[in-house]
């Protein structure tokens, strides 16, 4: 005897179960945007924040597409690009606070510092860990790990400069704002040296050196690849071109842009009232930034493609400094605000400790729960200090 299932009801589960981040999205930032009108400020960051990670998840997923029809190097690219235009996004409109108090720029500082620790904590800590309780030990192509660790290290000790500068007896501001700007321009220039390594001299440090254990088992059992796409042959993202794609995620991040101004203005009001820290303030920054990339990381581990969890983490960690730090420099001065990076010694030395955590526990080219459970301590550890500190 068989069973039947009503297929209006399927279609309807599916077609929520595909667009439910966009419906969340638009109705949380309407929702967002009514009661910030009204006056609800607890209300509004909570629903903005929910809005901004929902539609952030759609842009994943459409950054997902284009990524499988691109390709490593470049399919990490468009995934590392579209989370760090949101945090850019979120990162500014608080930049664009300062103006009524100190408070707001000394949370941008900790969001820059707090994107790099989430990704190489958080990402990396929960995808590796999901990997390693369902594969004993995942591989991943050793270099990788290797030119990530050592591009962050040294991006980590350029941002010292100024900091260091701050200390000097006969330093002064304006000396410091130069040595910003300075800094800025030398990590620019650094990622467009590390962007014709990855894309054109050494692209094999950034693929994986063999393929996983799943795909071959599927190679056994005579499965293709075509039946891992029949699940998203509804999704519409799936059947449109790149170009279309990319248009549409210029204008979910356009519209992130709006509401994220909704979440920076009351959600500094709320900070500054209750005396919430900067460093905490800016870790929850960080965390919805980052969100959507989670869970394409755990998806990734999960299928024991290790490799491109690693690409989006040290990727993403890497995007976020040489990237955001210039253009939120370049964007500071047309707001007529003066931004220093100056980060304090918190930040600077949980950077440095992140960089040398993930060298220790990826330089072997392998990785097991052990080492997620051990980025994931870090990561707590340092949000209880941030939690406390002023």
């Amino acid at each position: 005897m068989s069973s039947t299932s009503d297929p209006s009801s399927t279609g309807l589960q599916d077609f929520f179960g595909n667009y439910w981040d966009l419906f969340a999205g638009f109705i949380l930032g309407i929702a967002a945007i009514f009661l910030h009108m009204n006056g609800f400020a607890y209300l509004a960051v909570l629903f903005a924040g929910m809005a901004i990670a929902s539609f952030s998840f759609t842009v994943s997923e459409i950054a997902e597409i284009l990524a499988e029809r691109l390709q490593e190097p470049y399919s990490s690219f468009v995934l590392t690009f579209s989370a760090v235009a949101v945090e850019i996004l979120l990162l500014f409109m608080i930049l664009l606070e300062s103006s009524h108090g100190a408070h707001a720029l000394e949370t941008v500082k900790s969001g820059i510092i707090s994107a790099v620790i989430v990704d190489m904590n958080v990402l990396l800590g929960i995808a590796v860990f999901v990997g390693g309780l369902k594969f004993k030990e995942q591989e991943h192509n050793e270099d990788t790990s290797s030119t990530y660790t050592t591009i962050l290290l040294v991006a980590s000790v350029a941002l010292l400069v100024p900091s260091v500068l701050g200390y000097s007896p006969n330093g002064s501001d304006d000396s410091l704002l130069i040595a910003s700007y300075i800094i800025a321009f030398l990590l620019g220039l650094y990622y467009l040296s590390i962007f014709i390594f990855q894309t054109k001299t050494h692209i094999h440090f950034f693929k994986a050196t063999a393929r996983s254990r799943i795909f071959r088992l599927r190679r056994k059992r005579g499965k293709g690849e075509e039946d891992e796409e029949e699940e998203e042959d509804n999704y519409i993202f799936d059947r449109l071109s790149i170009t279309a794609n990319l248009v549409i995620i210029f204008a979910l991040i356009f519209i992130i842009g709006i509401i994220a101004e909704i979440f920076a203005s009351d959600g500094m009001q709320i900070a500054t009232e209750h005396g919430i820290s900067a460093a905490l303030a800016g870790l929850v920054i960080a965390i919805i930034s980052v969100s959507p990339e989670l869970f394409t990381a755990i998806k990734a581990a999960k299928g024991d493609q290790i490799q491109r969890v690693v690409n989006i983490a040290m990727g993403a960690s890497t995007v976020s400094i040489l990237l955001t730090v210039p253009i939120l420099m370049l964007l500071s001065p047309l707001a007529d605000i003066r931004l220093t990076l100056d980060f304090n010694s918190l930040q600077i030395g949980a950077l440095i400790l992140t960089v040398i955590l993930a060298w220790k526990t990826t330089d072997n080219g392998e990785t097991n729960y052990v080492e997620g459970i051990s980025h994931l301590m870090f990561f707590f550890a340092f949000a209880v200090i941030a939690a406390f500190y002023h």
